[in-house]
């Protein structure tokens, strides 16, 4: 069973869009997964409740930060969306609980500012130090071929942590998740750019 925690101390970053989508290819693979959200707004949760009964099911799993607990005995994958401002004990919580940690973050020069701090404290857990949890960070609403894609890789190449992927700026995510969907829930050919992009991010999710 592999956890897989999404985190940025900054609101607005994608952490839902990349948790949503994450846990669909899972279920869409035929395989239990169950999906946490930390956030007040409840925004995964909310989604679920969206979600179409027909769809490839993905579980609600509610987590006490007070007193967490493992997922249920046979689950195949768990994702945790967690709040913005997750510092401190909570941090080191969730961490405990992790797999791996994908950071999202956006390439502007505020975005990584913000991020920075969060991604050496990660960097300094004592999971993270001794590699039993890996670390990986995606671009968001980013085209690859720009130059602030080319700062967002220097910076995070400077902390040694990988950059997983970019996913682009488009209405998709935000017109699926409106319905409960993601992008493994509809046909290939209206999100087939989208698909490609996830390609590297599946891979290091799935140790290949």
């Amino acid at each position: 069973m592999t956890v897989i925690v999404v985190a940025n101390p900054k609101g607005g970053v994608g952490k839902s869009t990349l948790s949503t989508n994450l846990a669909g290819f899972f279920a869409a693979q035929g395989e239990w997964v169950a999906l946490a959200d930390l956030d007040r707004q409840q925004s995964a949760h909310s989604w679920l409740d969206l979600r179409p009964e027909t769809l490839p099911a993905i579980e609600s799993w509610n987590v006490d930060l007070d007193n967490p607990q493992k997922p249920p005995k046979g689950l195949e994958h768990a994702v945790i969306d967690t709040p913005a401002g997750l510092h401190g004990n909570r941090l080191g919580t969730i961490v405990e609980l992790a797999d791996k940690v994908i950071v999202p973050l956006q390439p502007s020069m505020f975005d990584i500012l913000a991020t920075q701090d969060f991604l050496d404290r990660l960097a300094k857990e004592k999971s993270v130090r001794k590699g039993a949890i890996e670390v990986g960070v995606v671009g968001m609403r980013v085209d690859a071929r720009t130059r602030s894609a080319d700062q967002l890789q220097r910076f995070v190449e400077g902390l040694k942590l990988p950059v997983l992927g970019y996913l682009r700026d488009t209405q998709n995510y935000v017109q699926l998740a409106a319905h409960g969907l993601t992008l493994w829930d509809v046909g290939k050919s209206r999100v087939e750019k989208d698909l490609e992009q996830w390609q590297s991010i599946l891979a290091w999710v799935n140790g290949k």
